[in-house]
């Protein structure tokens, strides 16, 4: 997924009422730009952290800039649009480039399930049971190489689970996708102690035969494609994880 047009560099003031970030750019011009993220961001919206902003000359946007990546040690990058990770998987779904999802006919968004509920991706195909995707963003990291999700209480993340348990039971095909938008990760678990309560259900739809299933990112200044798999931490998840280094 490239980026509309070419990135600037900035430097974050402040990242404040979910969607809003004052940044001063290069020249020393203070700009307000869209934050597409309402999470938590733990670790990426530290004030003076080297961002990159997407500008834009819509008039009916009330914003000349949107946030798309942050600076990371090391020469890395994270990416903060919460909304691109859908995007990333149905490129990837159209194109067969996602060999467990691979081989289905018909790829439909948003679609209604459940109770209230609305499923990211619904597949299906001749003879084949219908797959039901939900795709998660991931962007936190706090210890090694290990991304971790969530990075803050999610009580519909957690229906979600529920949800695509109760359709593995009944016999279609359930299949959750975390995406991971930042380079300096191989590895992904649950943050056990940040949810106890998401953690648990990880555990009850993994038992109940939901597929997990984890992608990275190649992130850069021109844009943010999918990449290789990632292995899932295989033990019990509703445990808390010590913060440790290395």
């Amino acid at each position: 997924m490239r980026f509309q047009t070419p990135l600037v560099p900035a430097r974050l003031i402040r990242r404040y009422k979910r969607f809003l970030a004052d940044a001063e750019l290069m020249d020393g011009a203070a700009i307000t730009a869209h934050c597409p993220n309402p999470g938590s961001m733990m670790g990426l919206s530290a004030p003076g952290s080297h961002i990159w902003l997407e500008p834009n000359d819509d008039p009916r946007k009330k914003l000349r800039f949107g946030w798309r990546l942050v600076e990371l040690d090391g020469g890395h990058m994270a990416g903060i649009d919460a909304t691109l990770p859908n995007r990333l998987v149905a490129e990837a779904l159209q194109a067969g480039r996602i060999p467990e999802l691979d081989g289905y006919g018909s790829i439909r968004p948003e679609q209604r399930y459940g109770t209230n509920s609305r499923i990211d991706f619904l597949l299906s195909g001749p003879g084949r049971a219908e797959a039901y995707v939900e795709v998660k963003n991931v962007h936190l990291r706090r210890a090694g190489d290990w991304a971790e999700f969530p990075d803050c209480v999610t009580a519909r993340g957690a229906k979600h689970l529920r949800e695509l348990a109760r359709v593995a039971s009944e016999g279609a095909r359930a299949a959750m996708l975390y995406l991971v938008q930042r380079s300096d990760c191989t590895r992904f678990r649950l943050a056990g102690d940040i949810d106890p309560a998401y953690a648990a259900a990880f555990d009850m739809a993994r038992a109940a035969g939901v597929e997990m299933l984890c992608y990275g990112t190649e992130i850069t200044t021109a844009g943010v494609t999918m990449a290789a798999p990632l292995p899932i931490d295989p033990g019990p998840q509703a445990s808390h994880h010590p913060v440790t280094r290395g």
